[in-house]
C-alpha cells in the first residue's frame, strides 16, 4: 500500500512542477506585461479593487501576499529602525554632488533589500520594511519659509533634476531585470507651501512658470524612467492634482508617456470632497481619479468606493484593470513574484545595514554639505597645536533633533561636542555647557568657562520641530513654515553675550533646512558654518572643517535674502522676484555661495565657439587651478545669461561640475551644454522655443561670480 501511494506521488509531482511553470505570471521567462496581463485574469473584481490602496490584501490563492506600499527614504531608511542617517536632502543638494548622492542612495537602497529580506523571512509585512520609497521630494524650493524646504534640493530646476536623478538611479539601481527599490518622484505639482493650507490651496500659474520651472525636474526623471510620481494635495488652476485630467492625463501620460505608476499624496482624495469640494462625493472622486491615472491610494478612498463607481456607471472594469497594471508591473520589476535566487539582491542581510563603509559615507557627505559663511582673518582652520582648550557651547551642541531632520531614520550619531572631543585628543581640555534654552533671552550659561578657554564653538539655529511638515513641526508658527527668516532672539541674544565677554576665537555653527538671518550673528562670530542638519556623522565632520582636515566646499543651493518684505507674498506661485533665477535685490549670500580654505582661478583653454544652432553644444574646457595653501575642491557653476526679453531669467544654472585640486596644481574640466537646455516656453504657441539672440556662458563659484565670461549667438 505504501508503494503504491510512493509510485503515484511520483507520478503526480511532475504534473504539478509542470503546472506551476505553465502558470504564466509565475514564469519569469515570459515578457512582463505578459505575466501582468495573466495575473489580473485571475483575479476577481473584488480582488483587484483590495489592491488599489497602499495597504493593499492578501490573495493567498495566488500567492499573493499583503504588502504596505508606504515607506520613506529622503537622506536614509526612515521609520524602519537601525539604518545610516546622511544629511537631510537640502544638505546633500549643497555638496553640488549628483556622483555622490547615487552613491547615498546606492547604499540606501542597500539597506532597504536587507531589511526587507530580514523581516519578510520572519514573516513580517510591516510598514516601512518595504521596496517602494516615497521619494525624492523634487518640488522646488521657491520661498524660504515653507517648512519642507529642507526635504527639497533647493530652490533651482536644473540642480534639482540633475540631484534628483541621480537619487533614483542609486536607488532603482542598475539590473536590467530588477528594481533594487522603487523610487517616487513627488509632489506634483506646484507643491510649495504654504504647509497650513496645503490641503485646499489653488494654485494659479500660466504655462511658462509651470512648464520652465514646477515641471522641469519632473520630466526630466520620468525621461530617467523614475518608477512612480506622486501627486500633490493642492490644485492647480482649480483642477485637483490626484484627478487632473492636465496633470496627469494629458501631461505626464501622455505628452510624457509615462510608464510607471501614480500614487496618491496621503489622504488626498478625501480632500477633493471634503476641502476641495470640486466633487460632491467620494465615488466621484474615486472614478475620476481612477480615470485620470491614479494607479493607487495612500488611504483607502479607491479600495472603499470603486466597487460603487463601477456600479453606477462611472468606471468599468477595464479601468481599474488599467491602474492595477501599473502597480502590478512595479511589483513585478522588485521580483515579488519570483524565486528569490533570481534576484540579485536577494543575499542582502545584516551586515549590509549601517555598517562601517556606510557610516564613512555619510561623514563624507556631511564634510562636503557644509558651508563656510564667514572666515574672518583666516581663523578657520584652528591648529591643533596652537589651542589646547576648547569650549563648545549652545543649545544644538548636542541636539540630536538638529543632527537627523526630518524623514529620518534611528540609531548612533555623533553630536558637535563629541566630534569636536574626538577631534582634539585626551590631551586637549573640552568643556561643554548648554548655554542657552529656545526662550530666555537674559539667561545664559557657559559664558565664564568659555572666557577661560582657547576657542568657543557655538552651535545654534533651528531644528525639525521649528520648520518641517504640517503636524511634525510642531513649535512652527506657521503650521510647519516659518512666519519669517529669523534665529531664535534667545540665541542671537547669547552670541552677543559670548562675544561681549569672550576676546577670544568664537565660531559659530549653524543648524537650519533653510535661509536664516545669518546677518544677525555674523557680527559677533569670528567664522560662520552653515551645517544645516548634517545627519549621524555631523559632529565628525564639523571637526574635520574646523580643524583643516578636510577644506570647506559645501554650496548654497538656495538664495539668502536680506529680507522677506523683498519677496512676492508667500502663496503667489509666479516666478517673479523669485529665486537667484528672477530676483535681483540685496541678498545675504547668492546662491551657489560657499568659502574655502584656498583660492581657485578660471582659465578657458582653447578655443570656443562663438555661434551655434539648436542642434549644437556649447563645448568649453576650463583649467582650474588652486592657487592657495590647502588642497580643496571647487564647485565649478555654469550659467547662461539670456537675451534681453521679456519674463527671460536674469541667469540660470545649466552645468555644475565639483572638481579635486591639490594646492600649487591644476585639473581641466569640461563643460557641455546642449543648446536645446537652453529653449523656453512660447506662450503664442503653447510650445518649447529657442530664442535666437546674444548669449553669455558665465563661469564661477556662485550665482554673483563671474570668473570667465564667454559671449556666443543662436541662430
Amino acid at each position: 500500500m505504501k508503494l503504491g501511494k510512493y509510485l503515484l506521488l511520483l507520478l503526480i509531482l511532475p504534473c504539478f512542477v509542470s503546472a506551476q511553470q505553465n502558470i504564466i505570471y509565475k514564469n519569469s521567462k515570459q515578457p512582463l506585461d505578459t505575466r501582468v496581463k495573466d495575473l489580473i485574469s485571475r483575479l476577481t473584481l473584488e480582488e483587484k479593487i483590495s489592491l488599489l490602496g497602499y495597504n493593499s490584501k492578501a490573495v493567498p490563492r495566488l500567492g499573493i501576499p499583503a504588502y504596505n506600499w508606504w515607506n520613506e527614504a529622503l537622506h536614509g531608511v526612515a521609520r524602519a529602525g537601525e539604518a545610516t542617517i546622511f544629511p537631510q536632502a537640502i544638505g546633500m543638494a549643497a555638496t553640488f554632488n549628483d556622483d555622490l548622492l547615487k552613491q547615498v542612495s546606492t547604499v540606501i537602497s542597500t539597506e532597504a533589500r536587507a531589511k526587507y529580506n530580514l523581516s519578510t523571512s520572519m514573516g513580517r509585512r510591516l510598514q516601512y520594511m518595504g521596496l517602494t520609497f516615497w521619494t525624492p521630494n523634487i518640488n522646488i524650493f521657491r520661498d524660504p519659509r515653507w517648512g519642507r524646504g529642507q526635504e527639497t534640493y533647493g530652490e533651482d530646476p536644473f540642480l534639482t533634476s540633475r540631484m534628483g536623478n541621480a537619487f533614483v538611479k542609486g536607488l532603482q539601481g542598475n539590473d536590467p531585470h530588477y528594481l533594487k527599490a522603487s523610487a517616487t518622484a513627488k509632489h506634483y505639482a506646484v507643491h510649495s507651501g504654504p504647509e497650513a493650507g496645503r490641503h485646499e490651496f489653488n494654485v494659479t500659474i500660466d504655462e511658462k512658470d509651470l512648464r520652465e520651472t514646477y515641471l522641469y525636474s519632473f520630466k526630466y526623471l520620468v525621461d530617467g524612467g523614475v518608477e512612480s510620481i506622486m501627486c500633490a494635495y493642492n490644485r492647480v488652476n482649480s483642477e485637483p492634482c490626484c484627478t487632473s485630467n492636465a496633470l496627469l492625463k494629458d501631461i505626464l501620460i501622455n505628452e510624457w508617456k509615462f510608464k510607471g505608476h501614480v500614487v496618491t499624496d496621503c489622504g488626498a482624495l478625501d480632500d477633493i470632497y471634503l476641502r476641495h469640494k470640486s466633487q460632491p462625493d467620494q465615488v466621484i472622486v474615486a472614478a475620476e481619479a481612477i480615470k485620470a491615472g491614479v494607479s493607487l491610494d495612500c488611504s483607502t478612498l479607491l479600495q472603499n468606493d470603486v466597487m460603487e463607481a463601477i456600479k453606477r456607471g462611472l468606471l468599468k472594469t477595464g479601468d481599474v484593470d488599467k491602474a492595477l497594471s501599473a502597480t502590478l508591473r512595479t511589483q513585478f520589476k522588485l521580483g515579488f513574484y519570483d524565486d528569490a535566487r533570481l534576484n540579485p539582491y536577494h543575499a542582502y542581510g545584516a551586515d549590509s545595514v549601517h555598517n562601517s563603509q556606510h557610516v564613512a559615507l555619510a561623514r563624507k557627505v556631511a564634510q562636503q554639505s557644509m558651508v563656510l559663511l564667514k572666515n574672518n582673518n583666516n581663523v578657520l582652520p584652528l591648529n591643533k597645536s596652537k589651542y589646547s582648550s576648547y569650549m563648545v557651547v549652545g543649545p544644538n551642541a548636542t541636539s540630536y533633533d538638529a543632527l537627523i531632520g526630518n524623514y529620518h531614520g534611528a540609531g548612533k550619531v555623533v553630536n558637535f561636542v563629541e566630534g569636536i572631543t574626538a577631534a582634539v585628543g585626551p590631551a586637549a581640555r573640552v568643556e561643554y555647557d548648554l548655554g542657552a534654552d529656545n526662550r530666555d533671552t537674559t539667561h545664559f550659561g557657559g559664558i565664564w568657562a568659555a572666557g577661560n578657554a582657547d576657542v568657543t564653538i557655538a552651535v545654534l539655529g533651528l531644528s525639525p520641530v521649528n520648520e518641517g511638515e504640517e503636524g511634525d513641526a510642531f513649535l512652527a508658527a506657521g503650521g510647519g513654515d516659518k512666519l519669517d527668516i529669523n534665529l531664535p532672539a534667545s540665541h542671537i541674544a547669547f552670541l552677543k553675550k559670548l562675544r561681549k565677554d569672550v576676546k577670544k576665537p568664537i565660531i559659530a555653527v549653524i543648524t537650519a533646512g533653510s535661509d536664516v538671518d545669518i546677518d544677525a550673528i555674523a557680527p559677533y562670530a569670528d567664522a560662520v558654518i552653515l551645517a544645516w542638519y548634517p545627519g549621524e556623522q555631523g559632529g565628525n565632520a564639523l571637526a574635520d572643517i574646523i580643524f583643516g582636515d578636510v577644506s570647506p566646499s559645501g554650496r548654497l543651493p538656495v538664495t539668502f535674502y536680506k529680507s522677506l518684505s523683498n519677496l512676492p507674498d508667500y502663496k503667489n506661485y509666479e516666478m517673479k522676484g523669485r529665486t537667484y533665477r528672477y530676483y535681483n535685490g540685496e541678498v545675504q549670500y547668492p546662491f551657489g555661495f560657499g568659502m574655502s580654505y584656498t583660492n581657485f582661478t578660471y582659465t578657458p583653454v582653447g578655443q570656443v565657439k562663438k555661434s551655434y544652432t539648436s542642434a549644437d553644444s556649447i563645448h568649453v574646457n576650463v583649467s582650474i587651478k588652486n592657487t592657495g595653501h590647502y588642497n580643496g575642491d571647487e564647485v565649478v557653476q555654469a550659467y547662461i545669461q539670456y537675451p534681453q526679453q521679456d519674463r527671460m531669467p536674469l541667469k540660470e544654472l545649466k552645468s555644475f561640475k565639483r572638481v579635486s585640486v591639490a594646492k600649487s596644481s591644476e585639473q581641466t574640466l569640461s563643460i557641455n551644454i546642449p543648446i536645446k537646455e537652453l529653449q523656453k516656453w512660447d506662450l503664442a504657441s503653447h510650445g518649447w522655443k529657442i530664442y535666437p539672440g546674444e548669449y553669455k556662458l558665465v563661469l564661477g563659484s556662485n550665482s554673483q561670480d563671474e570668473k570667465v565670461v564667454l559671449p556666443f549667438t543662436v541662430n
